[in-house]
């Protein structure tokens, strides 16, 4: 898709956030860190509180949380993280939309995410670099994800300048469960889920999940997924293992975005499509293992993986500009195959007579991948314009320290050594190949002080990177449009997270993260685009109300200023950053087992935010708010209904600026505005049955 860009601080801080405040991930046998200070507790859904975490805007949300949600999308469960938005421009198979910090994050990049131990970001994808599909993910599965935001852990690596989010999977079922859904625009769902134990111990755990769903469009999606997922598991938190195997498949037509003024002069509906034959298929199968151990000298964690992906998109985002003949439309299509382990060891000693830990890890991944982009009519090719197998290599090593110095002082130093080995074959320009490389240095640094009055503060630093897409960066090697193939962040953070108020988690944020660049493939287009140096700021204040055993209230604010570092940058007036959220707001009610009922109100805020360089164009505010009420018929059986966009309001998921001719007579707009709106209201029941 051709897109316009698709000082220390010093903070204080306050958050709840729908489930934060959790150590920074450990692996499987890390230690956790805990405070002797009185919590707020609430059984099945929180993970947090003073004490646990090592920045304010650390957390843990856990999968019971996800029940009380009303969810469009299954890549809406990162929507727990506070400040971050998940949309969609596309059809629901393609992945999300992810808004964080300021940052259009496209499709994932700046932004790691892990399920089960397995990376998910994709790069060099066919669509975007750090392409994050999460519509595999089955929410009923999520056990916990643990969040972080700035680069400021040593474990985390690529695509994670912004944050990062781990969803792990439980691994047994209490009581098997089935789940039947269907409402409004043809949607339908099936979930069948159990466990078992096998007579030598371990535990076994199989879901198979199938979804049928038309959306509002005037074309109908037509999504057909279909998804099973098997986990093994044996042992404890002490010493154990676990064994995954997925295997995921989706096919859908998808109504892309539209130009503004077509739908405000009545001459396309609101949920119309220009091309109705865009849309994709996509394949995902993994298998992943981990075995760890925990004692009192210290921990070790082993893990391994193995994927096979396929991805095929067909997309139209300027119509008629370029072919007026046929169309604009073309195919990005890819197919790979990654393997990649990492192994970390901690150890617990003292340092200066101080308690401390110091973890080391190792991790590799290689992706072999065929990557192609050809022009194509109603899904049917004619030309090829690039054809490429890509062989890229990402290795790491890092190592950090824990120390708790005082009873108000604790300490985290780290420091992170990434190497990048890029080799592309460009069998339709052969002067587009050769090998790159890139390596980057990231030290970290995390002081936390306190609990005073159960409130303690935190001052964390450090430096980050992003990978680039291996075509772009080869093709232009040695060239005055050069990009490197590590892009590096550098961030801080001041905040503080604070219990004094009774049933009252609150934490406050105030950061800063500068990028060497902005996303720098425009891999809609097939082309390099190089953009300037940004630098962010912002506050991020979250709040978790917990009024009595069954009522709690979320409230989440997060302001961002994002700007490039230099004005006119990239051969533009203005230093706006397009796309750029800069205000996001969330409020949540839940009644939670009140007898036989429980119910989750959650409304999101997405202001006004800039599309042009110049901040000539925006994109209006959005707010839209999702109902969930459940009924408990038997100890067994329940049933849910879900109002998805509870007052039908209008708005849009997503806004851009760029060219355009929509017929083949039309004249070009130059710096028009297209748009996905956002879904109408919609209801879906469900009865849920434990087996």
């Amino acid at each position: 898709m051709t897109r316009r860009p698709d000082k220390p601080l010093i903070a204080t801080a306050l958050s709840l956030a729908c489930g934060l405040a959790c150590a920074q991930a450990s692996p499987a046998g890390a230690p956790e860190l805990v405070a002797s200070v009185q919590r707020v507790e609430v059984d099945g859904h929180y993970a947090n509180g003073v004490g646990t975490s090592d920045a304010a805007s650390q957390g843990t949300v856990r999968g019971e949380r996800l029940t009380d949600l009303p969810l469009l999308r299954p890549g809406e469960v990162l929507e727990t993280v506070p400040g971050l938005v998940v949309t969609q421009h596309s059809g629901d198979g393609k992945a999300n939309q992810y808004f964080l910090r300021g940052y259009n994050l496209d499709h994932g990049t700046d932004f790691a995410t892990w399920v089960d131990g397995v990376p998910i970001n994709m790069p060099t994808n066919a669509h975007g670099q750090g392409y994050t599909d999460l519509n595999f993910l089955i929410p009923e599965l999520v056990e916990k994800i643990d969040y972080r935001k700035g680069p400021y852990f040593a474990e985390d690596g690529d695509f994670s300048s912004a944050g990062s989010a781990r969803i792990r999977l439980v691994d047994h079922l209490d009581q098997g469960l089935l789940n039947l859904s269907a409402g409004s625009n043809g949607y339908r769902r099936m979930l069948l889920g159990g466990s078992t134990s096998l007579a030598s111990g371990p535990r076994v755990l199989g879901a198979l999940e199938v979804q049928r769903d038309d959306g509002p469009w005037t074309t109908p999606e037509g999504v057909r997924k279909f998804n099973g997922l098997v986990k093994i598991s044996d042992g404890d938190h002490a010493r154990g293992w676990s064994a995954t195997a997925m295997d995921y498949t989706n096919h859908w037509t998808s109504t892309d975005q539209v130009p503004l003024s077509l739908i405000q002069d009545g001459t396309l509906g609101r949920f119309s499509a220009l091309d109705p034959t865009d849309g994709g298929n996509s394949t995902r199968a993994f298998v992943s293992g981990e075995w760890h151990a925990h004692d009192d000298r210290g921990y070790t964690n082993l893990s391994a993986w193995a994927e096979h992906y396929k991805l095929k998109l067909w997309s139209n985002f300027t119509y008629f500009e370029d072919d007026t003949t046929r169309g604009d439309q073309f195919e990005q299509k890819e197919a790979r195959n990654v393997v990649g382990g990492q192994a970390v060891r901690g150890w617990q000693h003292a340092l200066f007579g101080n308690d401390s830990t110091t973890e080391a890890g190792v991790s590799v991944r290689r992706d072999h991948i065929d990557v192609g982009l050809l022009h194509t009519q109603a899904r049917i090719p004619f030309a090829t314009v690039s054809n490429d197998h890509v062989g890229e290599t990402e290795v790491a090593a890092y190592v950090q320290n824990t120390t708790t110095w005082t009873s108000w002082l604790r300490t985290l130093l780290g420091l992170r050594d990434d190497h990048v080995f890029m080799g592309v074959k460009a069998l339709q320009a052969p002067a587009d190949g050769g090998h790159a490389s890139g390596n980057k240095l990231s030290p970290k640094v995390s002081l936390i002080l306190g609990p005073w009055a159960k409130t303690e503060f935190f001052a964390n630093a450090g430096r980050g990177f992003h990978s680039n897409d291996a075509r772009g960066v080869v093709a232009n090697a040695g060239t005055a449009d050069a990009v490197p193939a590590l892009v590096a962040s550098k961030g801080e953070e001041l905040g503080l997270r604070s219990e004094i108020v009774p049933g009252l988690q609150t934490s406050l944020a105030f950061w800063r993260l500068d990028s060497d660049s902005e996303l720098v493939y425009a891999a809609d287009a097939g082309d390099t685009e190089a953009n300037g140096a940004s630098k962010r700021h912002g506050i991020e204040l979250n709040n978790h109300l917990v009024l009595n055993r069954w009522l709690l209230v979320d409230a989440d604010m997060a302001w961002t200023h994002a700007r490039y570092a230099d004005a006119n940058a990239n051969g533009a007036t203005g230093n706006f950053i397009g796309n750029a959220v800069g205000r996001v707001g969330l409020l949540g009610v839940t009644l939670h087992q009140l007898g036989p009922w429980s119910a989750g109100l959650v409304t999101r805020f997405i202001g006004a935010y800039p599309l042009s360089q110049d901040n000539a164009l925006r994109a209006p505010s959005a707010i839209v708010s999702n109902l969930l009420l459940r009924r408990e018929l038997t100890p067994r059986v329940s049933l849910q209904l879900d109002v998805l966009n509870l007052f039908d309001r209008k708005f849009y998921d997503i806004a851009y600026e760029q060219d355009y001719r929509v017929a083949p007579t039309a004249p070009v707009v130059p710096n028009g505005v297209t748009v996905h709106p956002g879904e109408p209201r919609a209801f879906r029941v469900s009865l849920d049955i434990k087996l």
